[in-house]
C-alpha cells in the first residue's frame, strides 16, 4: 500500500473528514513527509472508494464550496489493521538485523597492526 493511502485510512481511523481535513491530518500524521496535493489526495479517495476501504459520508456547501466528507469502512479498518502490523513486523524484522550488526561491531577485536 502506498504510504499516501496508508496515511489516509489512518486519518479516517478518527472519524469522517472531508479532503483539506484529511490532507491537514495527512501531513501532522506523517510529520510532514507526507503532504498530499489536490490531485493525489482525490486519486487516492478515489482508488480507495472504488476498493471499498472509503466511502463518501455526506456533503454540504460551506461558503458556496462543496466539501464531500469520507469514512472508514469496515474493510478499510481491516486493511488499516494488517498493513500496520506488516509495516510493525517488517521493523522488528529490520531492527533485529540493526542490532545484530551493532552487536558483531562492538565484540569484534580490531586486527593488530
Amino acid at each position: 500500500m502506498r504510504d499516501q493511502s496508508l496515511f489516509v485510512l489512518a486519518s479516517l481511523a478518527s472519524g469522517e473528514r472531508h479532503g483539506y481535513g484529511i490532507a491537514q491530518d495527512t501531513e501532522e500524521l506523517s510529520e510532514g513527509r507526507v503532504r498530499l496535493t489536490a490531485g493525489t489526495l482525490y486519486g487516492a479517495l478515489n482508488r480507495l472508494t472504488d476498493e471499498g476501504l472509503v466511502a463518501e459520508s455526506r456533503e454540504e456547501v460551506v461558503e458556496g464550496r462543496r466539501r464531500r466528507y469520507y469514512r472508514l469502512t469496515a474493510a478499510g479498518e481491516t486493511a488499516l489493521a494488517e498493513e500496520t502490523e506488516r509495516l510493525r513486523s517488517m521493523a522488528a524484522a529490520l531492527s533485529a538485523r540493526a542490532s545484530a550488526a551493532r552487536r558483531r561491531r562492538t565484540t569484534t577485536k580490531p586486527a593488530p597492526a
